[in-house]
């Protein structure tokens, strides 16, 4: 019994030391796997070696030699495959981008304005005996708006002619008398005022009737108030109201941060909420800010000859204050780099480079950026999948394949 069971344990620690040394390699020369490595056990030369791999082979605790050179096959293809795959370069796709001028502008809301409204007024009382313009007229200067009832002021007018007349007629009598001394010459300085005066009466009189025709000092379109025949008017109180409209005027706010690169005779493209667009020049600066807001209002000045474009439509104003060199792409080539910077991956000689970006506008064909170089090939496919410092295969688009 105890025969048996030395020889069983025997044959249990050969079994053990047998599966511990095949289940172990023996690198000849470093080589990698079927490339001079052999497993242990056939590399031990030990009596009954070859029936202990049999019977280890036949137990399943090693592999068969075939079975070790199919895998080993796998192994080599797998590690063939793989250094293919590191030496293949990534392709990607690039367009060329030059640096073009930038229109700077400068966007302002507001509304159109008159330029003016005036207030015809009487210069004398009367009543209004008749208005010769209705509401909606286009007048211009020296049109007859308003004339007032003359009342006496006809007769007053021929009342101080007549004293003129005979006040000139007594100096030029005196003036006979004195040069042949029938009357003193002291007396030549009373008829001399007597016919000033009597000049200064008719002067006032004529200008008196006058008054009562009252005209347009500029020219507008009629609106109200507007005084009606038989109205009782006071000096300076109102016949019509004028409102000029040409030039008619855009009224906007600038913010502060523009304000300086804003000046006199800029000019501005003006776009109505009707459609009407019409080009003018800026006319006035305010000198100081709106305190709410902090933006500085300006006004346009727009022509309107035909009155076509009316006082208080919302409008939108654009002035380009200059250029900046900037480039124009496609907002699907922007990327982040790894520290979350804004920016474009570009290729130069087949080397992979980042270059951060500053936006300045966007643009229905693109966005408007600097910071690039004057000319930059700029990978618009494929730009997720490589880093900066990575060598790549580029495919440049031409200008058939963009169209």
């Amino acid at each position: 019994m105890r025969f048996l069971m030395s020889y069983g344990v025997a044959f249990l620690l050969l079994v053990g030391i047998g599966g511990w040394m095949a289940s172990g390699y023996l690198v000849q020369g470093g080589q990698g796997p079927g490339n001079g490595e052999t497993q242990a056990l056939d590399a031990v030369d030990l009596p009954g070696a070859d029936k202990a791999k049999d019977l280890m082979t036949e137990f399943g605790l090693i592999k068969s030699d075939e079975e070790q050179a199919a895998e080993d096959e796998v192994a080599q293809a797998e590690a063939e495959a793989e250094t293919a795959a590191a030496e293949e370069l990534q392709a990607v796709r690039t367009r060329t981008f030059t640096i073009q001028p930038l229109p700077l502008e400068v966007t302002l809301r507001g509304n159109t304005a008159a330029k003016a409204t005036l207030s015809i007024r009487a210069e004398t009382t009367g009543i209004l005996e008749s208005r010769h313009v209705d509401k909606g007229d286009v007048v211009k200067a020296g049109d007859l708006l308003c004339s007032i009832d003359a009342g006496t002021r006809q007769a007053r007018l021929a009342q101080a002619e007549a004293s003129y007349e005979q006040a000139k007629a007594d100096f030029e009598t005196n003036k006979k008398l004195r040069e042949k001394e029938f009357a003193p010459t002291n007396s030549a300085a009373a008829y001399e005022s007597s016919l000033k005066a009597a000049k200064a009466q008719l002067d006032e009189a004529k200008a008196e009737l006058a008054r009562t025709e009252i005209y347009a000092e500029a020219g507008g379109i009629v609106q109200e108030p507007m005084a009606q025949p038989g109205d009782m008017l006071s000096a300076g109180g109102p016949c019509v109201t004028l409102v000029q409209m040409d030039p008619l005027i855009f009224v906007g706010d600038v913010a502060e941060s523009n304000i300086d690169a804003v000046r006199i005779g800029l000019p501005v493209t003006v776009k109505t909420i009707t459609g009407r667009v019409i080009e003018g020049k800026v006319a006035y600066i305010s000198p100081t800010a709106n305190t709410a807001t902090r933006a500085f209002p300006v006004e346009v000045e727009l022509p309107n000859p035909n009155h076509s474009v009316r006082a208080g439509l919302t409008a939108e104003a654009s002035a380009v204050l200059g250029t900046v060199p900037a480039h124009l792409i496609p907002q699907s080539v922007l990327t982040l780099d790894n520290d979350g910077t804004l920016g474009v991956r570009a290729v130069k000689d087949g080397e992979v480079s980042f270059h951060p970006i500053e936006i300045v506008q966007d643009s229905q064909q693109g966005i408007w950026v600097t910071g690039l170089p004057e000319s930059i090939n700029i990978i618009t496919v494929g730009q997720e999948y490589v880093v900066a410092g990575q060598q790549v295969l580029a495919d440049n688009e031409t200008e058939e394949t963009t169209s």
